[in-house]
């Protein structure tokens, strides 16, 4: 049953976002739909229970928090890499680092990995652990596990804390 209304919501976002009833856009959806409804529909909830709930509001407004921030973060990395790339003297400091997170839910983890290989200038190269390794074009800290952190995790945990752990 949670399978076939994981196709149904598909099939209509397909429909609403190809804005098409020709035949073959249908099938084209259809399939798309049945393949993801297969593929990933044992990750979506199996029960509506608590999906209305004021914790999950609260998450969602969390995150809606969070949207405008990463784009903050994101256009600051973006004229940080230009002015860096523009100098004359390429001041840059390329280098793996280490930072913890104190995020203890996967999909929190690679949410932040995610984040962090999105904003310009810094790559998620691995995470073992608490730990995250780091590629970053300025190392401003070297071996000072807590300023890395501070400079690259602490602007994204906070928000993505409230938003996948409990």
């Amino acid at each position: 049953m949670a399978r076939a209304i994981h196709f149904l919501a598909g099939l209509a976002l397909w429909m609403l976002l190809t804005w098409s009833v020709r035949l073959d856009s249908i099938l084209a959806g259809i399939v798309v739909a049945a393949f993801s409804a297969a593929l990933v529909g044992h990750l979506f909830p199996r029960q509506a229970k608590g999906v209305f709930s004021l914790a999950a509001i609260k998450r969602v407004l969390w995150f809606l928090y969070y949207i405008p921030a990463f784009l903050w973060a994101c256009m600051k990395a973006n004229l940080d890499v230009a002015y860096r790339v523009l100098h004359m003297n390429l001041p840059i400091r390329p280098g793996i680092v280490r930072v913890k997170t104190s995020l203890k839910s996967d999909m929190g983890r690679t949410f932040l990995a995610n984040s962090i290989t999105l904003t310009p200038g810094t790559l998620t190269v691995d995470i073992i652990g608490d730990d995250m390794f780091i590629h970053w074009i300025a190392v401003a800290a070297d071996d000072d596990i807590q300023a890395q952190t501070k400079l690259i995790v602490s602007r994204f945990e906070r928000i993505l804390k409230e938003v996948f752990e409990p």
